[in-house]
């Protein structure tokens, strides 16, 4: 069973929509499910079940934080520094 709700936009916002819905070939109502749906999508948490899972899941992370994490020596110094001189120095 449908169930209908009430969204509050302004009208540019609600045009912007809808001519994005109409040049997906969607109606407002379904480009606005369509948003919803890949919007829960993109914040649901995966599970990680298997090593495999596991090494992917770092893979992925490297690609999208590249560089290399600091050793604990130079956390510590960056520390110390902060500490010495009230700033984080970032």
């Amino acid at each position: 069973m449908a169930t209908r709700i009430q969204v509050i936009l302004d009208a540019a916002e609600r045009e912007r929509f809808r001519r994005q819905a109409e040049r997906e070939g969607l109606s407002l109502s379904a480009w606005l499910r369509l948003a919803g749906r890949e919007r829960l999508g993109a914040t649901r948490r995966r599970s990680i079940a298997t090593r495999g899972e596991l090494r992917a899941f770092w893979k992925e992370r490297d690609r999208a934080e590249p560089g290399r994490e600091p050793d604990w020596e130079e956390h510590r110094e960056v520390i110390g520094r902060s500490l010495r001189s009230g700033s984080s120095g970032t």
